[in-house]
């Protein structure tokens, strides 16, 4: 059965219409209840909900917590705090489930619902099909709380004072951050307040961007997308690194003293290569997705430490470790799980290993990064209406073909549909750039005629 309301991170869409709607939101905070109610034990009995700094998250939190307390469960509201935040609280606090009100990177229009469950794990495709199959239920409308037993909401006044003191314990005992320079870009997003504050309680000096939310600049020309402005004022004020989070705070794009970018897949070799050296790094293997560069696999081959690739999706990756005992991942896009400390992508987290790591070796992150050559990859997407297998259509089977046998073991080729939009994305590295460029335009052409169409 495929997903109607999900994609690969939650529900999204532009708030105010279908489904971002008060009362399709409603409705969810509703089903999620009525599962937590089903399935939990007593000591589970509440819900609680996180947001970003969006306009339009107040107006879901509220509809969100309607819901939840219709059904007879309590509500903690935590207000704007980051996603990896929710889910350290569900489970330092107790909670059934926790509920994130985002749209992560995306503009101040769109927002966002997505759901952990009591062990701060987000939930799995069957969880989700659960929640799905209530909200199209026609009886579900009049399944509310029995015996008029409604639920109360209650603002969390400590919920980021409490996440502030865990990021800190991170951090190695008797390590501090005195004497480096960070530029800490935060997107006008969740982690205003709590990244500055938590770099800053840890010795470190730190420059500050785009932390005055106003509900529509969050991701406005700022954060992990257009890290622009962080480099510029890495160079102007020679910081020693800049992380730029995204508007929720579960990912981060770093640049070193040079300011140059430095992505999600060569942090996750310099901190795979460190944790590796230590004897830290579990199974001496790296979780990322078929995304990832393949210079990263290849880099990390000749350390030893062995690459494994999930589909696209943090949740993926987390899946992927808890299933064969790894203890890190992430995806190129700034998504980081540490896995001995959070259940999920956590920016700041990430931006705190990262600086323990320069603070503790005295090496520059461009020297920690250096030893990563990424291939040539270049993404191409094409808009759809329909969602074609592509190993059904000879003539787009045979282009590929031809093209894999022409990149060799050098290469690869990655076509796949987005969980967000209706595009097919194409993806193609190697060693060549003018070979992939070739490719890309030769299986985009093959995708167009036969399957794409306008």
């Amino acid at each position: 059965m495929s997903k109607r309301f999900f994609g690969t991170d939650g529900v999204r869409g532009v708030a105010n219409t279908e489904p971002i709607t008060a009362e399709t939101t409603l409705r969810l905070g509703k089903a999620l209840a009525k599962i937590i109610l089903d399935t939990s034990g007593e000591d589970r009995k509440r819900i609680l909900i996180g947001k970003d700094t969006r306009i339009s998250g107040s107006m879901l939190e509220m509809a969100l917590a309607a819901g939840v307390c219709s059904m007879g469960l309590d509500v903690l509201l935590a207000g704007d705090i980051p996603t990896p935040a929710v889910a350290f609280l569900t489970t330092d606090l107790m909670c059934g489930a926790g509920i994130v009100i985002s749209a992560s990177h995306n503009p101040f229009e769109d927002n966002g619902i997505k759901f952990f469950d009591a062990r701060g794990l987000k939930f799995d495709d069957l969880r989700e099909l659960d929640i799905e199959s209530l909200l199209i239920s026609e009886s579900f409308d009049s399944d509310y709380s029995i015996d008029h037993q409604t639920g109360r909401a209650h603002r969390l006044e400590d919920a980021a004072g409490r996440y502030t003191v865990f990021l800190k314990t991170s951090i190695p005992k008797g390590l501090n951050l005195k004497g480096l320079k960070i530029v800490l870009d935060c997107a006008n997003g969740a982690g205003h307040k709590v990244a500055p504050q938590v770099f800053q309680e840890l010795g470190a000096e730190v420059t500050p961007l785009f932390i005055s939310p106003d509900g529509r600049n969050i991701n406005l020309n700022c954060g992990s997308l257009h890290p622009e402005a962080m480099t510029r004022e890495i160079l102007k004020s020679g910081a020693d690194f800049g992380v730029a989070l995204d508007g929720d705070g579960d990912r981060a794009i770093f640049a070193d003293e040079n300011g140059n970018t430095v992505d999600g897949d060569q942090i996750m070799g310099m901190v795979s290569l460190d944790l590796f050296e230590r004897g830290l790094l579990k199974h001496g293997t790296l979780v990322a997705t078929v995304m990832s560069n393949l210079g990263l696999e290849v880099a990390l081959k000749q350390k030893g430490i062995r690459l494994v690739r999930t589909a696209v999706g943090d949740r993926y990756v987390v899946e992927a470790m808890l299933k064969d005992g790894y203890n890190f991942g992430g995806e190129q896009s700034g998504h980081l799980v540490f896995f001995d400390y959070s259940t999920t992508g956590d920016g700041i987290l990430s931006a705190l290993q990262v600086a323990s790591i320069i603070k503790r070796t005295s090496k520059s992150l461009s020297s920690l990064t250096g030893w990563i050559k990424k291939y040539p990859q270049v993404l191409h997407n094409i808009p759809v209406k329909d969602r074609v297998n592509f190993n059904d259509v000879p003539a787009v089977r045979k282009v590929i073909a031809d093209c894999e046998k022409r990149l060799g073991n050098s290469g690869r080729i990655l076509i796949r549909y987005s969980g967000t939009q209706s595009l097919c994305r194409v993806m193609v590295e190697g060693e060549n750039q003018e070979l992939v460029q070739k490719v890309v335009e030769e299986v985009s052409d093959a995708l167009v005629g036969n399957i794409c169409h306008d």
